[in-house]
């Protein structure tokens, strides 16, 4: 086993793996930019190191600063958790001249499936069914243009490399697509440092269903099940669960046969999702495949019972899997929603700052992954991000009930978050009868809220009544605890405090 990790990453990943390093007994190494110098992965680990500005292309993506402090600190391997480099070939060809272990995919894996033109075409070959588009990237946006009327409208561009919702732009009309392609190649070069794009036929209304697959040195390849991930923002997934509510044993059996078959071909090696569009009549299609740890991760870990990273670094070891993908089932319900510093309530622009005060939730079922603390400024150079919170129950209905207690319980000040959103669609009927689509959150974005003067209509008359009345007291009990000493009176003649003597006023106004 290794006796010193690198973790090439920030936030919340790096603290799940710095955990699971821990619990291994491995020393964990840190890297951190300027503004992260504080962060809560810098202070968990064993070591840490300075690698740059913050600006990400300055140093969570420079490659050679990233080898430099894995030899200088005597590392044995390195984890790229998501994002970042997490899918580029160029980290674990680095590793392999350094003499380093990579923690993920070989690089010629890497290329043949996590390319997304190199996985369709792949995906074909290996008879997985997969959407109509391009098999390779388009240099020029005229003959993108030109395939996507010949394909016919809508159609969906995306970014050749990474993932999470980044780099993609759905075009409805010819007038569109020259901004579409130009936004989304900026935003690809941004995020992943890759410009390129490709082009595919946009399906409406699809389930987003995933495969979680391992895949060992020998030969062995495993699927561990599905993730429903249909619950997204402009294509960036906001709550996930397993297993998914309608995925039946018989097509769980086949889109896990297709995952395994795709892996296979691709030489595939360590932890790895297989994504699928599924429509109404439960056909499904290979959409990509992610090279590397999902964010989603926990809910599958939540109802296998299995530590992805540990198998992971298990498998870069050279450990062989120790089960057959027959023998996993899903074991009750789990649900995953991603807790963001952002305001809904203002086109979910992003909400840096500092933190000033936290609660988080615990109790039965309740798991928490994240970064932050108390008093920690949150960067307005990278994903805003701050936790996920994780439900696990012996049914969907209890999760759900679980993961509502747990956002009630949930408190940040200081900054905006994403709370109010959850609480919303956790209450929403198409959610909890999972008659739900890829699109239906930007659907129900787009609904008007109930007005305040549908109150009545909800709560009836009276309780607004007696609402405003508690409203009353309370307001001129603060009233009187503001008043001079000598005429705010401790306790009246008859020994009751003026609260409760207000208490007593409300009382009397409520009786018939």
């Amino acid at each position: 086993m290794f006796k010193k990790i690198l973790i090439a990453n920030r936030g919340e990943i790096a603290v799940r793996i710095q955990r699971a390093c821990r619990e291994l007994g491995i020393r964990s190494v840190a890297v951190f930019s300027d503004v992260d110098r504080a962060s809560v992965h810098v202070r968990l680990a064993d070591e840490a190191y300075p690698i740059g500005p913050a600006p990400s292309r300055e140093s969570y993506l420079r490659i050679d600063k990233i080898i430099d402090v894995a030899r200088r600190s005597g590392c044995d391997a390195v984890h790229p958790g998501y994002g970042f480099l997490a899918e580029n070939p160029a980290l674990p060809r680095a590793c392999a001249d350094a003499g380093l272990t990579f923690i993920g995919p070989p690089a010629e894996a890497m290329e043949a499936l996590g390319s997304k033109t190199a996985g369709r075409q792949l995906a074909r070959r290996s008879d997985v069914p997969s959407v109509p588009g391009a098999n390779a990237p388009i240099e020029n946006p005229e003959d993108a243009q030109a395939l996507a009327q010949n394909m016919g409208y809508p159609v969906l561009l995306k970014a050749v490399a990474g993932g999470g919702g980044k780099g993609m732009r759905v075009v409805v009309r010819d007038a569109e697509f020259s901004s579409a392609w130009r936004d989304a190649s900026s935003e690809a070069a941004n995020a992943f440092g890759d410009p390129r794009l490709y082009l595919e036929k946009y399906l409406e209304k699809p389930r987003h269903i995933e495969i979680q697959i391992l895949a060992d040195a020998h030969g062995r390849v495993v699927s561990l099940g599905e993730r429903e991930c249909s619950v997204q923002r402009r294509h960036q997934k906001v709550i996930e669960e397993a297993p998914s509510p309608v995925v039946t044993p018989d097509l769980r059996k086949k889109m896990s046969e297709a995952a395994v078959r795709l892996a296979r071909a691709g030489g595939y090696i360590n932890a790895g999702t297989v994504e699928f569009l599924v429509d109404a009549q439960n056909n499904f299609y290979f959409l990509e495949v992610n090279t590397r740890l999902q964010v989603e991760h926990p809910v599958t870990e939540q109802v296998t019972g299995l530590d992805l990273v540990k198998l992971q670094i298990a498998i870069a070891a050279g450990h062989r899997l120790p089960f057959a993908w027959e023998t996993i089932t899903p074991r009750g319900h789990a649900m995953e929603v991603r807790l963001y510093a952002e305001d809904p309530d203002n086109n979910f622009f992003p909400s840096p700052g500092k933190i000033i005060s936290r609660r988080v939730p615990s109790g039965p079922g309740i798991r928490l992954d994240e970064g932050v603390y108390s008093g920690w400024t949150v960067p307005m150079e990278y994903d805003p991000l701050l936790a996920k919170l994780i439900a696990w129950g012996n049914s969907r209905e209890e999760t759900i009930a679980r993961l509502r207690r747990a956002l009630e319980e949930y408190a940040v000040t200081g900054i905006k978050t994403n709370t109010a959103l959850f609480r919303r669609i956790l209450t929403e009927p198409d959610f909890l009868r999972a008659d739900i689509h890829t699109k239906w959150l930007d659907e129900l974005l787009r609904r008007p809220r109930a007005a305040a003067s549908d109150l009545a209509a909800k709560y009836g008359a009276e309780e607004q009544k007696n609402c405003a009345a508690d409203a009353a007291a309370i307001a001129a009990a603060l009233w009187q605890t503001t008043q001079p000493a000598a005429n705010s009176g401790a306790a009246t003649s008859d020994g009751a405090s003026r609260w409760k003597q207000e208490g007593r006023r409300k009382q009397v106004d409520r009786t018939p």
